[in-house]
């Protein structure tokens, strides 16, 4: 079984959400031994969205853990897989 990088795209709730808390607690919600990085989107009006990059088996359920733990946080609207590849 080999594994695979997703690119989730995390949008906050609104412009006035503490990145910087949302960004640990993402940190905290995704298994450590998957958390690759987090990087910032501008997207418009003071929104930023947050670019988190995992590594998960590419077994069954993939990423949907991850997703669906950091859907779950406070002052998270949606999450979006942007981009998945297979790591050799």
């Amino acid at each position: 079984m080999g594994e695979v990088a997703v690119t989730l795209k995390v949008m906050p709730e609104s412009p006035e959400v503490d990145l910087e808390a949302l960004k640990e607690a993402i940190k905290n919600a995704v298994d450590e031994k998957e958390f690759e990085r987090i990087e910032e989107e501008p997207i418009g009006f003071g929104l930023v969205a947050l670019i988190v990059t995992i590594v998960v088996d590419d077994g069954e359920g993939g990423s949907e853990p991850a997703e669906q733990a950091i859907a779950a946080l406070d002052d998270v609207a949606t999450v979006e897989v942007t981009h998945m590849t297979r790591l050799m």
